[in-house]
Parts: structure tokens; sequence; C-alpha cells
């Protein structure tokens, strides 16, 4: 099991180094963190996946305390969209290519490159799916792998909105308005 915490974060030199450093002197192991533009012009955002081991909430409250950290939310038990990137290199000769391309039909993936001797595969999905096609893929020889790491996303019209315990464990949207600067 893991925790997925997404951070929005000012667009500035730096931060990233000090996201990595609390981590660091905190002694919380990062399983994958991933930094790309937001729909805001200046805005990061991070998606940074930890062990359960790391209480989550310890892990948000520190990341408070930078600077340059907009709004942080913890979307582990919440409905979200959370999907990662890989590209599998695979040993394929001309003779096992309908194989590999039959395996990649099913996992519904791209096949991006094809060379003499391999092929390259392009999957997006869960971690639980894009293990499964490595698993099958493993016999034909993997030359050559690259994964992103989760990225992630609050499902429907969920932005800018947070789920909180309310009344009689029932959970209540608040409205959240740390992009209003």
């Amino acid at each position: 099991m893991q925790n997925t915490l997404v951070a929005l974060v000012e667009d500035k030199p730096g931060v990233l180094n000090r996201v990595a450093s609390l981590f660091r002197r905190r002694n919380f192991n990062i399983k994958s963190l991933n930094v790309g533009n937001s729909e805001k012009p200046g805005v990061s955002r991070m998606t940074i996946v930890v062990d359960d081991s790391v209480n989550a909430s310890q892990v948000e409250a520190n990341l408070y305390k930078l600077v340059n950290i907009i709004d942080v939310q913890d979307v582990t038990d919440q409905p979200a969209v959370i999907r990662e990137l890989a590209l599998i290199k695979v040993s394929a000769t001309p003779e096992k290519r309908n194989e590999v391309s039959s395996l990649a039909d099913i996992f519904r993936t791209n096949v991006v490159d094809v060379s003499q001797d391999s092929m390259t595969v392009e999957i997006v999905g869960t971690e639980k799916k894009i293990a499964g096609f490595i698993e099958l893929l493993r016999p034909f020889g993997i030359l050559e792998m690259v994964r992103t790491g989760n990225i992630a996303m609050m499902r429907g019209d969920m932005a800018g909105k947070r789920y909180m315990p309310g009344m009689n464990g029932k959970k209540e949207q608040k409205e959240y308005s740390a992009l209003s600067f």
C-alpha cells in the first residue's frame, strides 16, 4: 500500500530541491515523484508517492512549512485518477513480433518503435496494469524500461475541493482558495 499526495507549488528554481531535502531530512522514502506544469501559469503540480509506513498527514504538514508550497492534498482515499506511463523495449525478432503485438493489443498499448530485433511499447495505466504487462513481456527479454511514476488528479469537478471528515463520519466538500494569489 502507498500514500499519494498532490502538491501545487510555485514554479521557481529550488522548489524540487527543497521538497527532496525535506524527505531526506525526515528519512521518508519517496516511491515516486513527478513534477510538471499545471493549468495555471507559474504553478507546477507535484505528485508524490510514499510507502504507507510514512504518515501522510505528517508529510502534508511538513510540506506546508516549505516556501513556495501553495497547496498539498492527500488523494490516497479520495476519488482520483492515478496513472503512470512506461516505455518498454523488448527483444522481438520478426518471428516474435506478432506475439508481442497481440499482448500490446490486449493491454491497449501503443507500439512506438520497431527495429530489426526489438520493439518499444508505450503503456499508460495503473501500477498493477503495468506490472502485469511487464511480467508477460519478461519471457521475450526486456532490453530497457523507463517508468514515470504516478501522476494524480481528482475525479470529476473535484478540482479545488477537498473531502474532509464531517459530522457523523460523513464526508463533506470544502472549497479551498489557495490558488487565489
